[in-house]
Order: structure tokens, then sequence, then C-alpha cells
């Protein structure tokens, strides 16, 4: 499992950009970023080489973030790759709350997933390994 930053954000204007800023300026490096908005705020979540130094700066800078435990597997960058992942979950029938994918070479995408529940989420790194994926550490993506 990896740590993603989640930061709860207020809609408004360059408020995203401040936030990359405030990121930026003390050198930590994103590998993915996305949100998910509402009317009144936004939801970021952020993959970066230094998850502890992101949470840190940013608390200081009176943003609202948590470090989130999720999994990230690698999957083949070809059609069928992320149903092939998914399929093997779905045969467990464990919840998944939210995902989302990049890319960081030619040949393996990202999924990133937060399985709802520890013993979910362990009991679906040994199913995501024997089906063949790989569950990837920070330093494998950042």
């Amino acid at each position: 499992m990896i740590d993603q930053i989640t930061v709860f954000l207020e809609n408004s204007e360059g408020r995203l950009s401040a936030l990359c800023r405030t990121l930026a300026d003390a050198d930590v490096s994103m590998s993915a970023l996305t949100i998910a908005d509402t009317t009144d705020y936004g939801v970021v979540r952020i993959i970066c080489d230094d998850p502890g130094k992101a949470l840190e700066v940013l608390n200081d800078a009176d943003y609202r973030a948590v470090a989130t435990k999720v999994s990230a597997i690698a999957v083949p960058n070809e059609a069928g790759g992320l149903a092939r992942l998914l399929e093997t979950l779905d045969s467990l029938k464990l919840n998944i709350e939210y995902g989302y994918c990049f890319s960081i070479n030619g040949d393996h995408a990202v999924d990133v997933l937060k399985i709802r529940g520890t013993e979910q989420a362990s009991e679906a790194a040994n199913a995501i390994e024997a089906a063949g994926f790989k569950l990837l550490q920070q330093s494998d993506i950042a």
C-alpha cells in the first residue's frame, strides 16, 4: 500500500494553484492528482514522492489534509488490462470506495484503489498478486 494525500479544498479561484505552489516550494513532486468537486469544496487526491513532507507543509499552510492508505497496482497498458484486475477484485466481492488511473511509462498504467476495510485490503493484496499483478510501493511511482 502507498500513502495518498487527500486535501479538502475550498472551491474558489486560485486555491488549486496555491496548493500546487505550496508543494512545489517544498520540493514535493507529484506523480498524480485527481479532483472530485461539489459546489462548495473539492477533494484533491495526490500521489507524490514524499507524502510525509507533503502532509506537514500542507497542514502548516492551513490546508485540511490527511494521509490515506491506498493500493497502487501496476496494470498492463493494453486493452483489457484494467478489466482483468477489476474482475479479480469482483470475484472477492470487495467494496471499492474510489479509484483512478495514471500512466508512468508506456508498458504499465497505475490503478489506485481505495478498498474499504483493512481486512479487505489485505485479502485484495493476496488476490492481486496471485492474479499476476504487481502491488506498488511509494518508491515505485514517485
